[in-house]
């Protein structure tokens, strides 16, 4: 039996096995098995130039940074494995975990199976992805392909006006593309991007394309209006996709807390989810942040607490 598993890989996966190898725990990690659903090491395998990570500070890419976030857990003495788990039961101690016909059992989890960006299914957005194509304007949006040229955000909600408001900052405009012509935004953030000259709203309009070609990554889209199905090309170097994210929960489904949208409920100021001696880490629980470096500060934390509750309940 296990002292801990660890479900899901990532900044906050890795960190926390980093933590809890560290602690003596000899945690098991599954990373999870490659497929279209499952990045083992996370979203940060899509990204292609990571800037705003401390301790780096001419850059690296995504996959190199879980690299060696891998090898730091390893070093330790992490055990990685790359298993997808099919299902749990945390109805009773020791915890049970399922992998294929393999069954494993932990006295301790720490969930970190993290959260995917919503596309809108296009062949072209796969096409261009990390050549243009984001879902986190945080994270890319300083990039210098995104510098003082025109940007399109496809999205009417609140995460769509605070990554456009954010992309103005860079860009030279900011297409805003929108199915209907009002967005669902709160009012004060729709106003406040109305209000922006840098900003272009795009109503009544649906990505038809992503347009580019293979040396220049993304070079516009093209748009199709609703109502006459009339099509017109705008030109852009960036394609933000701001419809939400799907936390990878459905494991958990009946099993654990969640909010409407699906993300693991944590108790405030920590990790513990509502069944004890189960912890959650990084975009599983974030629906904020949602950063490489919040999703590690998360793994520290679930690390942490998961240690010390082990502690209090050694006899057990």
């Amino acid at each position: 039996m296990e002292k801990v598993i660890i479900i899901g890989s990532g900044p906050a996966g890795y960190t926390a096995a980093l933590y809890s190898a560290r602690a003596n725990l000899s945690p098991l990690l599954f990373e999870g098995e490659l497929s279209k659903d499952i990045l083992p090491g996370g979203q940060l395998m899509t990204t292609t130039e990571v800037e705003n990570y401390p301790g780096f500070p001419e850059g690296v890419t995504g996959p190199e940074m879980m690299e060696l976030f891998k090898k730091q857990a390893e070093r330790f003495g992490a055990r990685i494995e790359s298993k997808t788990i099919t299902s749990v039961d945390f109805s009773k101690r020791p915890f049970t975990l399922v992998s294929g016909k393999e069954t494993f059992q932990a006295k301790s989890i720490i969930i970190a199976t993290g959260a995917t960006a919503k596309y809108l299914g296009l062949p072209s957005e796969e096409t261009y992805m990390n050549r243009g194509v984001s879902a986190c304007a945080t994270c890319d949006g300083a990039l210098p392909r995104f510098r003082n040229k025109p940007l399109v955000v496809v999205g009417g909600g609140d995460t769509a006006m605070e990554e456009a408001i954010f992309l103005t900052n860079y860009a030279s405009k900011v297409h805003i593309v929108h199915r209907r012509d009002k967005f669902r935004a709160s009012k004060i953030m729709a106003d406040r991007a109305i209000a922006n000259p840098k900003i272009v709203c795009e109503w009544n309009s649906t990505v038809d394309e992503v347009l580019g070609d293979e040396k220049l990554g993304v070079t516009g889209v093209r748009l199709k209006d609703v109502n006459t199905g009339v099509t017109r090309d705008i030109e852009c170097t960036g394609y933000f996709s701001a419809i939400g994210h799907k936390p990878n929960t459905d494991l958990f489904k009946g099993v654990l807390d969640m909010d409407e949208t699906g993300y693991l409920v944590t108790k405030p100021g920590s990790t513990y989810t509502n069944i004890d001696g189960v912890f959650a880490a990084g975009d599983v629980q974030d629906r904020v942040y949602r950063q490489a470096i919040t999703a590690a500060g998360s793994g520290c934390m679930a690390a942490i607490d998961c240690t010390r509750w082990l502690e209090a309940n050694e006899h057990e």
